[in-house]
């Protein structure tokens, strides 16, 4: 297959790539700095429109869209919700325009979006069938959706991954953690009582081979739009509260996690962010579930600790 990644140079994005290279597939990404003459990086200016890089499409079988700015990078001021929305939304739109002029058009086009989709459930469980929040990100996420199911055609399948919180020691929200924790300092956030849907790097890049080649990755375009698309939720299926992660990370590094983190705290350094970290959703994978999946990681300790083995941490 050949398969063009955009937003590939995150973590994600490099976790995918050498996933698929060694399968000896062809991956080309889409980076707005593209060193002159690659074969494997094609530049590219996302602002909504398509653009020459759209003929890198043509040849394809196969487009994810992993672009966005970090959700957890800075804190949420008026301008940095702005470039959250910007960078999720006009990238979105230059792919599907762009593929609207792809002959023959990609069979597959993946979507990485977001958990936070959901909104704040408590413990109640979430499935892919649960309906939008109404908070920022929430919003945020239904308009990417939007942008990336109008993509959709006769030979196009659409297929969004709405992702919980992927763990590995090198990127994300576990690199952040591990720092305060393994100094002694760590521990939950406000109550605590707030679930994680976490999944590890590992499950997360299977999962997303998994539906490209399924045959289930999204049904043919029927009159109703909610059926045009396919929908996973990328989570592992025990999702914990942040007060049992807090635990079962310390456990893993041998460090007391007893060190809560004041919501007050959290409000005056992070602003809005903070509400983001303080609620959460128990949001369960139950499409990949009936589906077949099979995660290799669905327990968090064991999962921190195949993470954290000696050699892999850094």
């Amino acid at each position: 297959m050949t398969i063009i990644l955009a937003g590939g140079s995150g973590f994600l994005g490099r976790a995918l790539t050498a996933r698929f290279a060694s399968a000896g597939h062809t991956v080309r990404t889409l980076t707005r700095r593209a060193p002159l003459g690659s074969a494997t990086l094609v530049a590219w200016q996302p602002d909504g429109a398509s653009g020459p890089w759209a003929t890198t499409l043509a040849d394809a079988d196969v487009v994810i869209n992993l672009a966005g700015e970090g959700i957890s990078d800075e804190r949420w001021t008026p301008a940095r919700k702005q470039a959250l929305h910007t960078s999720r939304i006009l990238p979105t739109r230059s792919l599907g325009r762009a593929l609207a002029e792809a002959p023959p058009r990609p069979r597959v086009f993946l979507t990485n979006t977001a958990i936070g989709i959901y909104g704040a459930h408590d413990d109640e469980p979430v499935t892919e069938q649960t309906p939008p929040g109404d908070d920022f990100l929430a919003e945020l996420c239904v308009e990417w959706e939007r942008e990336a199911a109008a993509a959709v055609s006769e030979t196009t399948r659409v297929a969004l991954v709405r992702t919980g919180i992927v763990l590995h020691p090198k990127g994300g929200a576990l690199a952040s953690m591990l720092p305060p924790f393994r100094m002694a300092i760590g521990g939950p956030m406000g109550t605590g009582r707030q679930y994680m849907a976490w999944i590890h790097l590992d499950d997360w890049v299977a999962l997303v081979e998994w539906i490209v080649r399924s045959s289930q990755a999204g049904p043919a375009p029927t009159p109703a739009p909610d059926e045009r698309v396919g929908i996973w939720n990328a989570t592992a299926p025990n999702p914990v509260t942040n007060a049992d992660f807090a635990r079962a990370l310390g456990r893993v590094l041998r460090r007391p996690a007893i060190m809560p983190i004041p919501a007050l705290a959290l409000r005056v350094l992070l602003g809005e962010f903070a509400t983001f970290l303080l609620t959460g959703a128990r949001v369960l994978p139950a499409r990949a579930e009936r589906e077949g999946f099979r995660f290799r990681h669905s327990e968090l300790e064991p999962a921190l600790r195949a993470l954290l083995r000696p050699g892999l941490a850094m």
